[in-house]
């Protein structure tokens, strides 16, 4: 059902023709859940028929002519526009958030490295610190670094997170000697819009309903409008039951079936039954023979899926393609 899958494979495709040198140049524009996306669909390609190839570089080489560049060097010509129009002052406010707010390259670096590798890197360092750099994270990411972290420590954190409402240079800098790299950016570097309660409960989303709900309770120990503004932020898989119809479908073009089939085994009936109504009666009778057919399978692996078809949902509501209405465990049985 992956409309994007066709995509990956005629990417891997692509950059298998073109050389290791070639595709290599690729990668280094590419992030890092790209290149594991690109290279795990490029390991799992033994042959490929020799017209699939010429069709892949045939379609590339039409898309490429039908590509122009508007200007030489867009971030030159983004700067002049603005000051144009808005004076130096004015411009420069924009163009530190526009061309210069990119990662620092401490944080870049981590972005690359293993959730727990991560963890043990920064278990010695103040949870501030630590939710300062888990803002600049993909929220699942985030969410597995907290994961291999001390339970008393990833509470403190997610509060810190909750609370904070943007990074400072100050605590950049400190990030900078924390994590013995260089900062990007000017020296006028503004607030990041970074942390507060919706990046604590987009992290909650990916933990795994055990250690969110002992992350929840923590907090609530602290201030308990905190976290009840945080649970009306967040959006739980039990949650999709209540996408309209529309957003149902949206989100069923682009779930892979067999993810979607491991996900449904810990989904309450109603959500099954939302889906099966947004399903042909032929595609709603395969899933539930399925289904049926499915042994069991591990919650730790249900939940996986689970995550997974969460982030497409997030995606989606981005797009503006759903409306949203508003995790780990023991590796039992479903």
């Amino acid at each position: 059902m992956a409309s994007d899958d066709a995509g990956l494979d005629d990417a891997a495709i692509l950059l298998m023709s073109v050389g290791e040198e070639q595709a290599a140049e690729v990668f280094k524009f590419l992030s890092p859940k790209e290149v594991q996306k690109l290279g795990e669909r490029m390991a799992r390609l033994k042959t490929v028929p020799r017209e699939k190839i010429e069709s892949v570089v045939e379609n590339f080489n039409k898309a490429k002519e039908e590509q122009f560049s508007l200007v030489g060097d867009t971030d030159a010509f983004v700067s002049q526009v603005l000051k144009r129009a808005l004076g130096d002052d004015k411009a420069d406010l924009l163009l530190d958030r526009i061309l210069r707010g990119r990662d620092v390259s401490g944080i870049e670096s981590l972005k690359w490295m293993d959730p727990a590798a991560i963890a043990e890197l920064l278990k010695s360092e103040h949870p501030q610190i630590v939710a300062s750099i888990l803002v600049h994270l993909e929220r699942d990411h985030a969410s597995e670094v907290l994961r291999n972290l001390p339970e008393r420590m990833r509470n403190d954190v997610l509060l810190r997170v909750a609370t904070l409402d943007g990074i400072q240079p100050q605590a950049l800098q400190e990030l900078n000697e924390v994590l013995s790299k260089v900062l990007a950016g000017s020296e006028k570097l503004k607030k990041a819009t970074l942390g507060g309660t919706k990046a604590t409960a987009e992290m909650l989303n990916f933990l795994g309903t055990q250690l969110e709900s002992a992350a929840v309770e923590s907090i609530r120990e602290h201030d308990a409008d905190l976290a009840q503004k945080i649970l009306d932020q967040m959006f739980t898989f039990g949650d999709l039951a209540n996408l309209d119809d529309r957003g149902i479908q949206a989100l069923l073009r682009e779930v892979q079936s067999e993810s979607l089939i491991v996900a449904l085994k810990g989904a309450e009936q109603s959500l099954r039954d939302k889906i099966f109504k947004n399903m042909s009666t032929r595609a709603a009778e395969m899933l539930k023979e399925d289904l049926d057919a499915k042994g069991p399978v591990r919650v730790s692996e249900v939940e996986a899926e689970q995550r997974e078809i969460l982030k497409i949902v997030r995606r989606l509501a981005d797009e503006g393609q759903v409306q949203l209405g508003g995790g780990g465990g023991d590796d039992q049985y479903v």
